[in-house]
């Protein structure tokens, strides 16, 4: 442990120039007793570091010292996978490791190539949830990544939809992370499936599974990839014939995302006519129930739904008592 510390006050000297030992102590999370200790060992094992004290001291190295011992461990190597999702890798317990690995990978190049590296993260950002989502942190995810880092049987206890809850008994494949939410994909007897973590209530660990057998040929980006168009399917049981306006078809991709966005996109390359007020007919999949007219009402006269007649007339029905709600006089008065 101590060994990696002070490897990694060399690369931080070498990679940022003098720091004073309260930097240090702040990047390695130790004590400022600490650094101070392993800038004496370093020294004592020959590398030209030196500590000034007071106000303006620091520490730094002797100009034009290098190293490049830089190897990465196996953990940081791993962790480079989510080089680009700093705040799913702490999520995981990963971040202490990839700040490592990237530390080590930007000491080992080359001085014009590590600043064309720091101008591109200084100009480039990925936050991955959208407006109003924050990442989840559900308390079982340390648990549950560990399970899929080790290869180890889970039992957990799990809500459905309906508040119902189930035991399970799960051999962890892969972890998910879909607009700020986590997602377990694992095997259930001879069925792979998914569970949402935060509806996880208790993890027990029952021992270990063999991956390579239980999961042979199992690609986790494909296996999603076909999940998410089965799950949008079951989501979206149905298709509305519907007339949008210009802005209502620019309002799609931003009320319905990506589902939304194909459809407007697919109307317009088969040629759907656009008449001389910019409206246009759109094949829009919708889902069951309430939630379709709420939907569909989002997007308040900028939309008419053609058919099926069922769902025009629950739309018109919901609009008529919208309408009733606001012609009934003062606020309030028909409480």
């Amino acid at each position: 442990m101590r060994a990696s510390r002070l490897l990694s006050v060399l690369l931080l000297l070498q990679n940022r120039g003098r720091l004073t030992a309260e930097q240090l102590a702040q990047e390695l999370e130790v004590s400022v007793r600490t650094v101070y200790r392993d800038i004496d060992a370093l020294s004592a094992a020959g590398v030209p570091v030196y500590a000034e004290r007071g106000r303006s001291g620091g520490i730094q190295l002797v100009g034009g010292f290098r190293t490049r011992l830089t190897g990465l461990t196996e953990a940081e190597a791993q962790a480079l996978a989510l080089s680009g999702l700093p705040d799913a890798a702490a999520e995981l317990g990963l971040g202490a490791t990839l700040a490592a690995a990237q530390l080590k990978l930007s000491v080992a190049l080359p001085p014009e190539l590590r600043a064309r590296a720091n101008t591109v993260a200084q100009r480039f950002h990925l936050d991955v949830p959208g407006w109003f989502h924050d990442v989840e942190s559900p308390p079982h995810l340390a648990a549950v990544a560990d399970a899929v880092w080790n290869e180890r049987v889970l039992r957990i206890r799990y809500v459905k939809w309906g508040r119902r809850e189930v035991e399970r008994t799960v051999e962890p494949l892969g972890l998910v992370l879909k607009a700020g939410q986590w997602y377990l994909v694992a095997r259930v007897g001879n069925t792979a499936t998914t569970y949402r973590v935060g509806r996880i209530q208790s993890v027990d660990v029952l021992g270990q599974f063999d991956r390579d057998r239980v999961a042979a040929g199992f690609d986790l980006a494909e296996f999603w990839s076909s999940f998410s168009e089965q799950f949008e399917q079951r989501l979206y049981p149905r298709t509305a014939r519907v007339r949008m306006s210009k802005l209502g078809r620019a309002l799609a991709p931003v009320y319905l995302g990506a589902v939304g966005q194909k459809a407007v996109e697919e109307a317009e390359a088969a040629g759907a006519d656009v008449d001389a007020e910019g409206w246009q007919e759109v094949e829009l999949p919708v889902e069951q129930g309430r939630s379709a007219i709420g939907e569909l009402l989002r997007f308040g006269p900028e939309i008419e739904v053609l058919e099926p007649a069922d769902l025009r007339a629950e739309l018109a029905e919901a609009v008529r008592r919208m309408a009733a709600a606001y012609d009934s006089g003062s606020a309030g008065s028909q409480r």
